[in-house]
């Protein structure tokens, strides 16, 4: 019997269904959890030991390692979570992600999941139709799981049987009896294999099975799994790729964790293997000879990352210096975390509303910081520059609205505390300076999309029209620069209060003077009504942000008066 291009075809099906499956599943998954996870992703790492822990937990529950860890890399690159953080929590995710190794050990090989697929499917599909999102993400979660055993079923079926096909058996010959050598070869390959399917499950799945039937023996399964430890990491490089200098360091510390952790179970490997095999012969006991030789491969999945998180989480800081080393940041990278709010709360809540003022002050820089860029922006003239300074604008937006969330769960926690009255109206008037700075910062990503629109139609500003735009924008920067000083000023200061009245009034009325002057100029044929429009969009736009820079100085003026 030989195994022909189409039975090929069918192995390939199969590992498609049980991709298909995991992936519904893990998607099911993290759509029940739904903000939980984020919660306890940020809440739960405040060591080393939790942040271990809310790895594991996380990974067993969603059922992927690579979902873990891009979301932990998308976190450090929001600010969210440290680098430190971020490297106990991708610990974590290695070990919790054997617990798939060890689902597939139990039912796939000693229970046949198959058999009940269809069943399961007659019960998720019409959840999947359910009103409510949680039934519906239940419904997907079976539907995922059914998909997922149906797949390996096929996998196990449609894999090539070595004793009815002796050419495929000599190939394989070939290449398993060069002692270490084999060891080091199936380790590039597992690594290779887990790259192209971006699942570490998948490729786990491939390797219990080719043990079972008798393709490979113990040693090279392992050395498989050693090689999908390093290919998993790829998941999250790749998604860091587009992140700041802090994510592609998160990223980088998992690969560097994964490879210390196969050089060193290299160095021990055979009698690694021999402690393994003698502890599951010995506590688990298996009869079937399948069901042992997957035990044994899960075991050392599990043991292999249990032991590496013991040895290097003492490490964690030297980890993070490498990673630093390696990956030096950019002149357009920023560090997007909060500067002074810590995990923690400090010893008295007038000290953390001292801490809250600090961070609103570096806010308002950040929003005055985007106003420069759009500005920036309307003079561009390449395209790659462009769309690197927009992506830049957008970053800048995503984490105003992360920032504005932060400081006010912030000061809502200290508003919990005891508190004089005078801090109480303080904190109050605070949470409006970071609304209205948050609302800075949407007129600034409003007032580049504009100027991305325009660029867009391929229309130019006349001259006349950018000379009152810039002259605009100038009056709105200083509004803007005013602003910052009321802001860090520890006591009011009426001049910087009236300036700010001042110019205001001055970006009001220049506003009203150009909006007449548009319609003249429309009227007189000088450019056409599309390019009025974009024209009044931004200096409208700049007077907006001009009412929202008021209002932060009034709410700061506030606090001030409070104070004194």
């Amino acid at each position: 019997m030989e195994y022909s291009f189409y039975d090929f075809l069918k192995l390939i099906g199969s590992l498609g269904l049980f991709l298909y499956g995991m992936k519904i599943m893990s998607e099911g998954l993290q759509k029940m959890a739904g903000d939980r996870l984020r919660k306890i992703l940020t809440a739960m790492t405040t060591n080393r030991i939790t942040g271990v822990l809310t790895g594991v937990l996380i990974t067993a529950l969603i059922q992927s390692s690579s979902a873990t860890t891009v979301m932990v890399v998308s976190f450090v690159n929001a600010g969210l979570l440290t680098l430190t953080e971020s490297i106990s929590v991708i610990m974590g995710a290695n070990i919790g992600t054997t617990v798939t190794a060890w689902i597939i050990s139990i039912f796939g090989f000693k229970v046949d999941m198959a058999a009940l697929a269809l069943p399961l499917l007659a019960i998720g599909i019409p959840l999947m139709f359910s009103g409510r999102s949680v039934r519906k993400s239940m419904g997907e979660f079976i539907f995922g799981f059914s998909f997922l055993f149906m797949g390996l079923s096929y996998l196990k079926g449609n894999a090539p049987d070595l004793g009815q096909n002796p050419d495929m058996l000599a190939f394989v010959q070939n290449y398993i009896d060069m002692g270490f050598g084999s060891i080091l070869l199936f380790l590039l390959i597992g690594t290779i294999l887990t790259m192209i399917v971006q699942a570490s499950a998948a490729t786990m799945a491939i390797t219990l099975i080719m043990c079972a039937n008798g393709w490979i023996d113990l040693e090279l399964g392992a050395a498989l799994v050693l090689g999908e430890n390093i290919g998993t990491t790829i998941t999250a490089n790749l998604a860091a790729l587009t992140g700041n200098s802090q994510a592609r360091r998160a990223a980088l510390a998992h690969l560097i964790f994964n490879i210390f952790g196969v050089i060193w179970v290299l160095l021990i490997f055979y009698p690694f293997i021999q402690a393994v095999s003698w502890g599951v012969d010995h506590f688990l006991s298996p009869n079937n000879p399948e069901v042992a030789i997957s035990y044994k491969l899960s075991a050392f999945h599990s043991l292999f990352n249990i032991c590496n998180v013991l040895l290097l989480i003492w490490g964690v800081k030297l980890i993070e210096k490498t990673a630093c080393a390696i990956i030096r940041p950019k002149e357009e990278d920023e560090e997007y975390r909060l500067r002074y709010i810590t995990g923690g709360m400090l010893s008295t809540a007038e000290l953390s509303i001292l801490q809250a003022r600090e961070e609103i002050n570096f806010y308002a820089e950040r929003t005055r910081r985007m106003f420069g860029m759009v500005r920036d922006l309307l003079v561009i003239e390449k395209d790659d520059a462009f769309s690197k300074l927009f992506s830049r604008i957008e970053k800048y937006e995503s984490i105003s609205d992360n920032m504005e969330l932060e400081i006010a769960n912030y000061l809502n926690k200290v508003s919990e505390g005891r508190l004089s009255s005078e801090s109480k109206l303080q904190i109050r008037a605070m949470l409006r300076e970071v609304t209205e700075i948050e609302s800075i910062g949407d007129s600034c990503y409003n007032l580049a999309r504009t100027i991305n629109r325009k660029r867009q139609n391929n229309v130019a500003f006349t001259e006349k029209q950018l000379e009152h735009i810039q002259i605009m924008m100038q009056l709105t920067d200083d509004a803007l620069y005013q602003m910052t000083e009321v802001v860090k000023k520890e006591i009011r200061q009426l001049q910087n209060v009236s300036k700010s009245f001042n110019l205001e009034n001055e970006i009001n009325n220049y506003r009203n003077q150009l909006k007449t002057q548009n319609i003249l100029d429309v009227n007189n044929h000088e450019y056409d009504y599309q390019m009025g429009v974009h024209y009044m969009d931004i200096i409208t736009e700049c007077e907006k942000l001009g009412d929202y820079v008021v209002n932060v100085v009034e709410a700061s003026s506030d606090i001030k008066e409070k104070k004194a």
